[in-house]
Order: structure tokens, then sequence, then C-alpha cells
């Protein structure tokens, strides 16, 4: 069976004084992430930091760990593929977020609260945990 690792993270900064929290719109119109695919000779912490810049122009330093969410799929020509995704929080630098349009549809922040309910609304499942655990680390209490 082939492994696919892959790495990104939640990432927060502090903005007027109020924490905000990064959200992306996918190509499908999900809210999710900022992930993707380890390359040769990197860490898992070098991939997630390089994934968030290339999907959302925001260069961050990792605060935390958080999780690693490993799942079976099928693939078309490899056949099963066993994934696993390491998930960070990260905080964001001054950067402004420009979306990776091949990718994405958009990168917003969004308030805790907002962010939240965005997640629980129109999110993939699997990403509720990762959310929960950053608002954890970040001292939120769950909206």
């Amino acid at each position: 069976m082939v492994k696919e690792i892959s790495a990104g993270g939640v990432v927060y900064r502090k903005f007027d004084g109020q924490l905000e929290i990064q959200l992306i719109e996918d190509r499908f119109g999900k809210m999710t992430l900022a992930k993707g695919k380890m390359e040769p000779g990197e860490t898992v912490e070098q991939t997630a930091l390089r994934e968030i810049l290339e999907e959302t122009g925001i260069s961050g330093q990792i605060a935390a760990p958080l999780t690693v969410i490993s799942y079976r799929y099928e693939h078309a020509k490899l056949g099963s593929v066993q994934k696993e995704v390491h998930y960070f929080l990260v905080e964001a630098g001054d950067d402004q977020l420009q979306a990776q349009i091949e990718e994405i549809s958009g990168v917003a922040w969004h308030e805790p609260a907002a962010a939240w309910q965005l997640q629980f609304k129109s999110g993939y499942d699997n990403n509720d945990e990762v959310l929960r655990l950053a608002y954890e680390k970040l001292g939120l209490k769950h909206i």
C-alpha cells in the first residue's frame, strides 16, 4: 500500500486586539484548512508552512502541534492509499492574504465564533476535531 503524507494547519492572528482564524473556501465550495503533500527532504513542519504560504500568501510560525489524522482512500492509478495529515497551530506573519486561485476559491479571516459556525455548516467533518484542538490551545471556548 502506498503511504502519502500531508501537512497543514489552523492559522490565527491577532488583529486590532482581536483573535482571528483563517479559513479557505475550496473549489468545491467547502470551508477547509490549508494543507498539502510533503515534498522530498521536507519535515512535516516545513510542509505545513510551505503549503500555507502557497495557498494563502501567509507566512507563519508553528505555535504547537495539533493532531495527525489518518485515513485510507482509493486512487485510480495507485490503488489503496494510506493518507496521514499532520496539523499544526500556526501564528500568521504580517503578510496580506492572497488565494492560490488554481487550487482554492478564496481565503479570509474570521472571528472565532464565525469560523466555528462556518466549519460546522460547510466544512469537512474531519476538520471539526482539528479546529476544536486549535481553539483549546488558543484558550477559546467552543461556540
